[in-house]
């Protein structure tokens, strides 16, 4: 028997029940984990809440991502072995001191980076990587606007964009936020609290606007974000933390500028094997050169599980957080 956080149905963060639960042997081409750090997402609460429907019925086991040891493996693995690091992003089930998975989403972590980080980077991570490589191809001189710049995916974005050779602008709600983001990478930093960023974000690029926009926070922003963009810009729109986007007239987009907009997840980005590798060595390549720098600023032990989903959606917490089995 082992320790995991279970949901037996939608809710606040009081549904999330710290239980004991069978795991059983890995099977043809599974791994069985022991975890050693979990990241903590927003997407977390999206599950939780209902707002995203489960994959599959109660009881459930949250969580996407987390690094740990092989403590067995099934037929037909290759290339992994008992005791060797690993970190996923993949389905859920991470919640939990061990699990199995498949081998297939599983990579090996690099000497010089510790499991805590390798937690608490994967998904935002490979997140902040086909944001700026792939769905928008960042490059030196190009200008990003980025709200929720003091979150994890944020302090991730700021730091890469610098290394591209891009402006980059952010939005946070407090000064304390404001400082954090400078500190990672942010050239110009507006708390949307006092000032207008639409109106911010044109001072500060004299009219000409940003190429792109990166918006996770969803309704609250949606219509301020395009028009942040300069024509042909585009609003990459990869979350919802203040709510749903309400229904679009797509006129308004040429109305703006012609411009584009998107909504993509990191699961179709690491969709094969292939795609799954390019991603994680373009972040560890990031992080182990000195780059991108990654900081756990909240860790919490497993059991308290709902203690941080309620910080999480709170905004107490900045850049990444993890949870940690006993």
């Amino acid at each position: 028997m082992v320790a995991a956080i279970r949901i037996h149905g939608n809710g606040g963060p009081e549904v999330l029940k710290y239980e004991q639960i069978q795991i059983g042997n890995p099977g043809p081409g599974e791994v069985l984990i022991r975890h050693t750090a979990i990241g903590l997402n927003f997407i977390d609460t999206y599950y939780r809440s209902g707002l995203y429907p489960a994959p599959s019925g109660f009881p459930l086991i949250l969580g996407n991502e987390a690094a740990g040891k092989v403590v067995d493996v099934g037929d037909g693995v290759e290339g992994l072995s008992v005791g060797d690091r690993v970190a996923y992003v993949g389905p859920l089930g991470a919640y939990s001191e061990q699990r199995i998975i498949e081998a297939r989403h599983l990579v090996r972590v690099p000497d010089g980076v510790s499991d805590e980080t390798v937690a608490a980077m994967m998904l935002k991570g490979m997140t902040a990587e086909y944001l700026l490589r792939r769905t928008y191809h960042v490059k030196a001189g190009d200008t990003l606007l980025v709200h929720a710049a003091a979150g994890g995916v944020g302090l991730l974005l700021g730091q890469w964009a610098k290394s591209l050779g891009a402006t980059v602008i952010g939005t946070v709600g407090s000064d304390e936020k404001v400082e954090l983001a400078r500190t990672h990478g942010y050239h110009h930093v507006i708390n949307y609290r006092r000032d207008d960023f639409v109106s911010a974000v044109s001072e500060i690029t004299g009219g000409k606007k940003c190429d792109v926009v990166y918006d996770s926070v969803g309704k609250d922003t949606f219509e301020g974000s395009l028009n942040c963009l300069r024509s042909r810009g585009m609003l990459v729109s990869f979350g919802q933390s203040s709510g749903t986007i309400p229904p679009v007239n797509l006129g308004i987009l040429s109305q703006k500028g012609s411009l584009y907009v998107t909504r993509p997840t990191v699961f179709a980005y690491i969709a094969t094997r292939a795609e799954l590798e390019e991603s994680a060595n373009a972040l560890f390549g990031v992080v182990q050169a000195g780059a991108v720098k990654v900081a756990v600023h909240q860790r919490y032990p497993l059991n308290e599980a709902a203690i941080a989903h309620r910080d999480l959606e709170d905004r107490k917490t900045t850049g990444a957080s993890v949870l940690i089995p006993s």
